[in-house]
């Protein structure tokens, strides 16, 4: 009788943070996944030069259950009943997943994976708006529906990508770029004359808990929380459930390194924006300077070299400000870093 299959080894992959340069998401598609083939991991892609309802905001608001959203002046606001933007922005995803599955369908061998992107429940309080145009962030009770809503939104999401790209494990990435701020409290009231009241860190644990809960009952394989380097509550991202962390090294702490070491040797994974993208017109780092970049930390904490394998790398941040081409050289280096640490990681 055949043994048990032996899982393949661990290896540093690579992978991008959703948000895309162009309003063609047939060619984005074809693009990305052709650049980050297995064992690397493609995304669906974010357009926001689309305009309305193509912004990340807009995007996971049309997820929303129950909740209505439209664009006003001051952006996007919670309102009774669905209006035209509302539907622009749904009507982008749904044509962005058909496009993917044509894609998908047309590929001799399709990647194994498959990432999404998500604007997590703290940056979409941030985000929206209530009836009287303060953020939703400065109400209890708006914050709790916000990430009730999403939470019962993801599970349709998920089975609608699920149908475009059978049998790719399901990957999930949730975005908070707001969420130093909303921790802090220096997020502005909008007359500007003072800051909205800081969100419990509690109160963030549960909201990221409640959604991955729900991705992972939805089918996710992986969830991952992105957050900027300043003030990254790391411990709140671990104590959620989430599988991931993926955060710029840019500016990292000594501190905030043996944070992530020690969620490293905990068995969770890194996604490290160790590629500075720059200006889009600037050039990339070279490989050699991109590991080390990784590299110098990992052997400096006592991090072995067979544990690269917990990592994907990733920009700094998002390739919309780039051009096609230069996003595509982007993807290019990024499979040209995981090459390198996987050298390492082998000896």
């Amino acid at each position: 009788m055949a043994g048990p299959e032996i899982p393949a080894p661990a290896q540093v992959t690579a992978t991008a943070l959703g948000p895309w340069p162009g309003e063609d998401p047939l060619e984005a598609a074809r693009i990305i996944r052709g650049e980050l083939g297995s064992p690397h991991l493609p995304f669906l892609a974010e357009l926001p030069d689309r305009g309305v309802g193509s912004d990340a905001l807009g995007r996971t608001a049309s997820l929303l259950v129950e909740l209505a959203v439209d664009v006003q002046p001051h952006g996007w606001r919670i309102v009774d009943r669905p209006g035209r933007d509302l539907m622009r922005a749904r009507s982008a995803l749904s044509t962005d997943i058909n496009i993917l599955a044509d894609v998908i369908g047309a590929e001799d061998a399709p990647a194994a994976e498959l990432k999404v992107q998500l604007r997590g429940p703290l940056s979409l309080a941030a985000g929206l708006h209530l009836h009287n145009g303060e953020r939703a962030l400065i109400d209890y009770g708006a914050r709790r529906d916000i990430a009730a809503s999403l939470a019962a939104g993801v599970g349709g999401y998920l089975k609608r990508v699920a149908a475009a790209a059978p049998g790719a494990r399901l990957v999930v990435q949730i975005d908070e770029p707001e969420i130093a701020s909303v921790l802090a409290g220096t997020i502005p009231t909008s007359s500007g004359y003072r800051t909205l009241r800081s969100v419990p860190g509690q109160e963030a644990t549960d909201s990221w808990q409640l959604l991955v809960d729900a991705l992972r009952a939805a089918g996710a394989a992986e969830i991952a929380v992105a957050v900027p380097e300043i003030e990254a509550p790391f411990d709140r991202i671990l104590a959620s459930g989430a599988d991931a962390i993926a955060v710029p090294l840019r500016a990292l702490t000594s501190r905030q390194w043996e944070q992530l070491a020690g969620a490293v040797e905990a068995g969770r994974r890194l996604w490290a924006g160790a590629l500075d993208v720059g200006s889009p017109s600037g050039a990339l780092p070279r490989v050699a300077d991109a590991v080390e970049t990784v590299w110098r930390p990992w052997r400096q904490l006592g991090l072995p070299a067979s544990t690269l394998g917990a990592l994907r790398v990733t920009p700094a941040e998002g390739l919309e400000r780039h051009s096609p081409s230069s996003a595509t050289a982007v993807l290019t280096r990024l499979t040209q870093l995981a090459d390198g640490l996987n050298q390492l990681a082998l000896g």
